[in-house]
C-alpha cells in the first residue's frame, strides 16, 4: 500500500479474485460488524470484521465510488485503511433482478432443507444475509 499523502486516506480493497481498489480518498465508510465507520487520514488503529454491505468511497464532498462487500476484514494502520474481502463487486457489476432472484432462492434454499446440520443451517442463513444486504444496496442506489 502506497504511503497515506498529508491529507488523502490510502484505500486497498482487494477480494480473492482481485484488487478492486487502490486509491488516496478524502474518506471510507465502511460497513463494519457493529455498524458503519469512516476512515479519513490518520485515523486512529483499528481492526473491524464487515458485514455485507457498501463500502463508499468519498473525493470532497461526493461519492466517487461504491462497492459491495459479502464480508471480511478491515484494518486500519499508520499507512490507511485496507480491506480483505470475502467477495465483492462494484455496484455497477450488480443487478437488482439478479440480486432479488438470488435472495428468493437463497430463501427457498432454506426452506426447502429437511433437518440441515448447524453447519449448514448457518451457511443457509448466510446466503440470506448476504442476499438481502445486496438488494437493500441496490434499491437504495435506485
Amino acid at each position: 500500500m502506497a504511503e497515506a499523502s498529508t491529507d488523502k486516506l490510502a484505500f486497498e480493497l482487494v477480494s480473492p479474485e482481485r484488487v478492486l481498489a487502490s486509491v488516496h480518498a478524502d474518506m471510507v465508510v465502511v460497513p463494519g460488524e457493529d455498524g458503519d465507520f469512516g476512515v479519513l487520514v490518520e485515523h486512529a488503529p483499528l481492526l473491524s470484521l464487515l458485514r455485507p454491505g457498501v463500502i463508499s468511497i468519498y473525493q470532497g464532498q461526493q461519492v466517487e465510488q461504491r462497492i459491495f462487500v459479502e464480508g471480511g476484514f478491515a484494518e486500519v494502520n499508520p499507512k490507511g485503511l485496507i480491506v480483505l474481502a470475502e467477495a465483492a463487486a462494484p455496484m455497477g457489476e450488480l443487478n437488482l433482478d439478479d440480486a432479488r432472484q438470488s435472495l428468493k432462492d437463497a430463501e427457498e434454499d432454506l426452506g426447502d432443507a429437511r433437518d440441515p446440520t448447524e453447519p449448514e443451517r448457518e451457511r443457509l442463513e448466510r446466503a440470506i444475509t448476504v442476499a438481502r444486504a445486496r438488494v437493500e444496496a441496490l434499491e437504495f442506489q435506485g
